[in-house]
């Protein structure tokens, strides 16, 4: 019996075509070919995206006579540290470096606290007018941030926190963005969670703090890398809130390196070297949190 059926798929593997038994090597054969094809557009992306950072780093280790007559090469003929001495000792960088700093992690942490107890609220606690509040929340997020700086400087001034620390710092401690990202998140972890804790005794500051805000972590690191990203890169702000030189912030001065503010001809080395500097803390920022970024929905999976 099974003579017969060995010789009966023989037949049948004769009878078919010749062309019908390479089929799926075919179909495999160009999912190859399409999946290098891929990969090859990827690459190329990249590398658009990627150049100009290199010319960037490249250049600020030019000569100026070398980075004017050829601007994108990637390998300095020279390689010089001028512009970088010249921006550490006879330019106010480390002044607008340690601005910026002072700024970014003010406003860093207490973003991440202020829009977590906004978001917490409007995800579990009941007031009237809650929905009125969220949709105001909306609201600003649809308002582009240019149309706000004129009565954003009015308050300022009326205030008294004109050209100071706390007008640079208070108007950037809540965004609008981050208190809907918490809220969303808070209303993925499980309401029993709370009710547990509220049956040992727990109030309603203590199950945020201790219970809520750890399960929450993936949406805190969220919040950090925007919050740094955003305040270290902020300009038009500090154009409206501050005019002194010892308040100026790295986005203020590298804009006033474009602008020749040093001294004559285009001095292409020092402007990118300050640049390049000024990437830095938000790249080591992101490498260092970008796995949390990745497992967003971690928090609320455990809960």
């Amino acid at each position: 019996m099974t003579g017969t059926t060995l010789s009966e798929s023989l037949v049948l593997n004769q009878d078919q075509p010749r062309g019908a038994r390479p089929t799926r090597q075919r179909i495999l054969s160009r999912r190859v070919v399409w999946q290098i094809l891929l990969y090859v557009l990827l690459i190329i992306l990249a590398l658009i995206y990627i150049y100009p950072f290199l010319v960037q780093v490249a250049t600020s280790f030019k000569t100026e006579a070398e980075a004017a007559a050829d601007p994108i090469s990637l390998i300095p003929q020279t390689i010089t540290f001028a512009a970088y001495e010249r921006l550490f000792g006879r330019s106010d960088y480390p002044v607008w470096f340690a601005n910026s700093a002072i700024v970014t992690i003010c406003v860093t942490l207490g973003r991440v606290f202020f829009v977590s107890l906004a978001g917490y609220a409007l995800a579990r606690l009941h007031f009237r007018g809650r929905g009125i509040v969220f949709a105001a929340v909306i609201a600003v997020m649809a308002v582009p941030g240019v149309v706000l700086l004129i009565p954003k400087f009015l308050v300022i001034n009326q205030l008294g926190m004109y050209d100071s620390y706390a007008g640079m710092i208070i108007p950037l401690l809540v965004d609008a963005a981050g208190v809907f990202i918490m809220k969303n998140f808070f209303e993925s972890i499980p309401v029993s969670v709370e009710e547990q804790a509220r049956i040992d005794g727990a109030g309603t500051f203590r199950i945020f703090w201790s219970v809520v805000l750890p399960m929450a972590r993936p949406a805190l690191i969220t919040i950090v890398i925007l919050s740094f990203q955003g305040s270290w890169n902020e300009l038009t702000h500090f154009i409206v809130s501050t005019q002194s030189p010892e308040l100026t912030t790295l986005t203020k001065g590298v804009a006033s390196l474009a602008a020749n503010q040093l001294g004559q001809g285009q001095q292409y080395p020092i402007k990118l070297a300050a640049a390049a500097i000024m990437t830095i803390p938000v790249a080591v920022m992101f490498f260092i949190f970008q796995r949390h970024i990745m497992n967003t929905s971690e928090g609320a999976v455990k809960g």
